[in-house]
C-alpha cells in the first residue's frame, strides 16, 4: 500500500532494464527507494539489480517475490544470466587490452588509411572501451593495468563496426589526425550531412502519414537532441514498447504534472469545460478542468444522445462536477444553447455554491458571425475575399505580393471562420500602400495576369479607395471583439477580470462609429441577444470590480448591474453566513483602499500584477474577501481548447473495439490530449500558412480553389512557388491581448464602463439633446 508521505517518481526513458517495467521509484523521507509492484516490498539500497534478483526468485542478496507472476520471474532469470555472460566477456577483452602498450595501439590505427575506400571503417580507441568505467594505470615497465570493467563487449564492437560499415553513404565519419587524435572533418562535409539527416527525417514522416505539422510540437526539438546525444547503437523501441511500457510510464509523468494542478484547486478554484463539437455522426463533448496552473483533460464522451434532452445532459454534468469535487468548482462552462442553459440552471439548483456559464468564445464567434451577414458589411468582405482568391490562385501573383510585402501574408493567423472576415480585412488594410504599389509597378504591367478579367479587377479593387474606406470602417466597429475573442481565448492570463470591460469597449466603438442611436443600435441587438441570451452573468461583473487597475480607476463610480453581480457572488459562492458578514466589512476597506490597500506599493503595483496575485500579495488584511477575489479572478471564460486533429476521438467511441483496446485507446487520448495542452500552454508562436491544408477550414473562403488541370497548371505549380522564410513567420500569440488593450485606454473610458453601458448610453443622449441633437 502506497502511504500519504511517499511519492512516485517517473521512471526515464533512458532505463531500459526490463526490470524498471516492474517496479516503482518512491521518494520518502528524503531518499528514492524501489518497491515492488506484486509483493509491495521496499528496497532501500542494491539498486535495479537486487529487483531483478527478487523478481527471479534468487535466495541470497534478495528476498524472493511471493507474487511474481511465472512468466516475469523466467524473463528476470534469462536477463541475469545474459548479465552474466556479457560479464565475463568483458573481462576478458579487459584482459586482452591490458597486454598491449599504448605505443602499439598507436602503431596499429596509423596503419589503417582512413581516407582510404575500404569498406572497413576505423572504430576509435574510446569506442572500443567503456572509458566512463575505466581507470588504467601505468606500471613501471610502461604497460597499462586495466581495472575490471574496463572495456565494452567484443559483441558490441562487432556490431558498431558492421553497422558503420553498412552507413558509409550517409556522410564522413570522424578521421584521424597526425597526432593520433580523432577530428571531424571540414564544415561543408557537415552541412551535407545535416542535408542527410533532413531527408532521413523526411522519408520517415513521408512514409509514415504523420502529420508535417508535428515538427511545431515543443517536444520535436528534444526528441532529436535525445537521439543525438545517445549516438550510435541506440535499440530502437518496437510498436508494442510504444503501446506497453513506455505509454504506461507516458500516463504516470502525465498524472504527475496534473496531481500538481489538481493541488492548486483549493486555493484559486477551478473551472469545468465542456469542449462541445460534432463529426459527420456523433457529438461529443471535452471534458476539461481550468486553473492558472494549467488545463487537463479528464475524458471524452459520446453525446449524441445526452445532448437531445435538458434531464439527461444536466445527469452528465452532474456526474462530471462530483468526480472533480464540487468545492473546488467555481463554474461550469458549456455551449450556450437552450438545453444546455435548461441543463446548466438545474446544476446550479443541485449545486448552490457554483455557476454556469455558456462559452464566452462561441458567443463572440457568433456576433461576428451575425455581423459578416449584415448587408453594411456583405459587400465589402465578399470584394476582399476576391482580392485574397485571385492572389493565391496564382503562384507568380503571390510570389509577386510576397516581393512587395517584404514576406508577409494578406491571411494572419485567427481561430476561427468568423473571426478570420475581420481579421484578414484588417491586414488588408495595414498591407493596402504594399498592395497598390505593387499593381501599379512595371512588372505587374508586363505580367500576363494584368490582362486577364479576374487580373483587371483585381487592380481596379486596389485602387478604390472607396473599398479601403470602408474596410478601415468595419475595422474600427469589429477590432474590440476580435481583441476580445483572443483576450477570452488566451492562456497567458485568467480573463475573467478584463470580459466586462472588453464588451463595453465594443459597443462603445459601434455608437461612436454611427453616432446616430438607430444607426447603432441594430448591432447592439445583436450583441445583447447573444450575450444576455439566457442570465445575467455576476462572475463577469464581480471580475470588474475585483480588478484593481480596474476598480480604481471607477472613482467610485460602479453601476448596479456591478454590484449586484458582486453581491451575487458573495451569496453563492460563499454559503456561510458569518463569512459573507466578513466580506462585506472587508469590503468597505478595499473601496475606501486602506489598510494594505493604500500602501504605495500596492498602488503601484494595481498596474503590474496580474489581478488574483495582487490580491494574493497585497489582501492579507482581509483574508476572507482576498480568497473569494482570487477565485473569481483566477477563472476563465471560454470552454475552447486546443486542436483536435490527429487525435481518435472517433475511434475511441466505436463499439467494434475490443474491451482492452478501447482501454488502450483510452489512455492514449488522455496522454496525447494532456501533452497538447501543457504546448498550448508554453507555446510562444506558431507558423501559419495560409495555403496549408492545415487551415483550410478557417480560410478556405479567402483563398478558394483552383482547377487541378488548367491551361496555367505549369506556372501555377508549388515548385515555383517562394516558399516563406523565418520572417513570414506570423505569431498569432505574439502580443499579450490584456496589455494591448489596457494600452489604448484612459480612465475616462474606464470610468464609462464601471458606469454601465445604458446609463453612459443616457448620459450621451442628455448631453446631445443639450447641443440640439436629436435621435430617432
Amino acid at each position: 500500500m502506497m502511504t500519504t508521505s511517499e511519492i512516485v517518481l517517473p521512471i526515464g526513458n533512458q532505463k531500459h532494464d526490463p526490470a524498471w517495467k516492474h517496479c516503482l521509484m518512491i521518494r520518502s523521507s528524503g531518499r528514492t527507494k524501489l518497491k515492488c509492484i506484486y509483493c509491495m516490498k521496499l528496497f532501500l539500497g542494491g539498486g535495479i539489480h537486487r529487483i531483478k534478483e527478487h523478481l527471479a526468485r534468487h535466495k541470497g542478496n534478495a528476498a524472493c517475490c511471493p507474487k511474481v507472476p511465472l512468466e516475469v520471474q523466467q524473463a528476470m532469470q534469462h536477463s541475469l544470466d545474459g548479465a552474466a555472460v556479457r560479464k565475463k566477456r568483458k573481462i576478458k577483452l579487459a584482459e586482452e587490452v591490458g597486454h598491449l602498450i599504448p605505443a602499439e595501439i598507436s602503431a596499429v590505427a596509423g596503419e589503417i588509411d582512413p581516407s582510404s575506400n575500404s569498406s572497413l571503417q576505423i572504430v576509435p580507441i574510446n569506442e572500443m572501451l567503456d572509458l566512463g568505467t575505466v581507470q588504467i594505470e601505468t606500471k613501471e615497465d610502461g604497460t597499462a593495468a586495466p581495472l575490471p570493467r574496463a572495456a565494452k563487449s567484443a559483441e558490441r564492437v562487432r556490431k558498431r563496426r558492421m553497422k558503420s560499415s553498412s552507413m558509409n553513404h550517409m556522410g564522413p565519419s570522424p578521421t584521424l589526425g597526425n597526432d593520433g587524435s580523432w577530428v571531424n572533418r571540414s564544415n561543408s562535409a557537415r552541412a551535407v550531412d545535416k542535408e542527410h539527416v533532413y531527408s532521413s527525417i523526411g522519408r520517415f514522416l513521408y512514409e509514415a502519414g504523420v502529420p508535417l505539422e508535428a515538427v511545431n510540437s515543443v517536444y520535436f526539438q528534444p526528441m532529436v537532441e535525445a537521439i543525438a546525444a545517445f549516438g550510435p547503437g541506440l535499440d530502437l523501441p518496437s510498436y508494442h514498447d510504444f503501446r506497453g511500457g513506455i505509454l504506461k510510464r507516458s500516463v504516470e509523468e502525465v498524472n504527475l504534472t496534473l496531481e500538481h494542478y489538481k493541488g492548486t484547486w483549493s486555493h484559486t478554484g477551478c473551472s469545468i469545460l465542456a469542449d462541445e463539437w460534432s463529426t459527420m455522426e456523433k457529438t461529443l463533448i471535452n471534458f476539461m478542468v481550468y486553473c492558472p496552473e494549467g488545463t487537463m483533460f479528464l475524458r471524452c464522451v459520446d453525446a449524441t444522445e445526452i445532448v437531445a434532452t435538458a434531464d439527461t445532459l444536466y445527469e452528465l454534468l452532474k456526474h462530471v462536477v462530483e468526480d472533480v469535487g464540487p468545492s473546488n468548482v467555481v463554474q461550469v462552462i458549456t455551449s450556450n444553447s437552450d438545453t444546455h442553459a435548461i441543463a446548466g440552471k438545474r446544476l446550479t439548483e443541485t449545486f448552490p455554491t457554483l455557476f454556469w456559464s455558456p462559452c464566452a468564445s462561441q458567443c463572440i464567434d457568433g456576433i461576428l458571425e451575425d455581423f459578416s451577414k449584415m448587408d453594411s458589411m456583405i459587400d465589402t468582405i465578399e470584394s476582399a475575399k476576391s482580392l485574397t482568391r485571385f492572389i493565391y490562385r496564382n503562384v507568380p501573383v503571390l510570389n509577386m505580393m510576397k516581393k512587395y510585402t517584404h514576406g508577409k501574408d494578406l491571411l494572419p493567423p485567427a481561430s476561427s471562420r468568423s473571426a478570420m472576415n475581420f481579421v484578414a480585412l484588417k491586414n488588408l488594410v495595414c498591407l493596402q500602400d504594399e498592395l497598390r504599389n505593387m499593381v501599379t509597378s512595371e512588372e505587374w504591367v508586363e505580367s500576363p495576369y494584368s490582362k486577364k478579367p479576374d487580373g483587371v479587377a483585381m487592380a481596379n479593387l486596389i485602387v478604390n479607395l472607396s473599398f479601403w474606406m470602408s474596410c478601415a470602417a468595419i475595422n474600427r466597429i469589429t477590432e474590440p471583439l476580435v481583441r476580445l475573442l483572443k483576450l477570452v481565448d488566451s492562456k497567458k492570463r485568467p480573463a475573467m477580470g478584463y470580459v466586462y470591460l472588453g464588451l463595453y469597449l465594443a459597443k462603445e466603438a459601434i455608437r461612436k462609429e454611427f453616432v446616430k442611436k438607430s444607426d447603432y443600435m441594430p448591432y447592439w441587438e445583436l450583441i445583447d441577444w447573444r450575450w444576455d441570451k439566457h442570465l445575467p452573468r455576476p462572475l463577469h461583473a464581480a471580475g470588474f470590480f475585483l480588478n484593481p487597475q480596474l476598480f480604481y480607476s471607477t472613482q467610485g463610480q460602479i453601476s448596479n448591474e456591478i454590484s449586484s453581480g458582486m453581491l451575487d457572488c458573495i451569496e453563492r459562492l460563499v454559503p456561510e453566513a458569518k463569512v459573507q458578514d466578513k466580506i462585506q466589512k472587508e469590503l468597505n476597506y478595499y473601496r475606501v483602499a486602506d489598510r494594505d490597500f493604500s500602501r504605495k506599493i500596492a498602488v503601484r503595483a494595481r498596474h503590474a500584477l496580474l489581478p488574483a496575485e495582487w490580491w494574493s500579495t497585497y489582501g492579507g488584511s482581509c483574508p476572507n474577501l482576498t480568497r473569494l477575489a482570487i477565485h473569481i479572478l483566477s477563472q476563465t471564460c471560454s470552454a475552447r481548447g486546443p486542436e483536435r486533429t490527429h487525435i481518435p476521438f472517433e475511434q475511441l467511441h466505436n463499439e467494434k473495439l475490443n474491451f482492452a483496446e478501447r482501454q488502450r485507446l483510452c489512455e492514449l487520448v488522455y496522454v496525447r490530449y494532456n501533452l497538447r495542452l501543457q504546448q498550448r500552454h508554453f507555446l510562444k508562436s506558431r507558423c501559419f500558412d495560409p495555403i496549408s491544408v492545415d487551415n483550410i477550414d478557417i480560410v478556405d473562403d479567402w483563398v478558394g480553389n483552383h482547377p487541378l488541370f488548367s491551361p496555367d497548371a505549369d506556372c501555377c505549380s508549388w515548385l515555383v512557388f517562394n516558399q516563406p522564410g523565418p520572417i513570414e513567420q506570423q505569431s498569432e500569440f505574439s502580443l499579450d491581448e490584456v496589455e494591448t488593450l489596457m494600452s489604448a485606454l484612459d480612465d475616462d473610458a474606464i470610468r464609462g464602463a464601471g458606469r454601465g453601458i445604458e446609463e453612459d448610453d443616457e448620459i450621451k443622449e442628455e448631453e446631445d439633446n443639450q447641443d440640439g441633437t436629436t435621435f430617432t
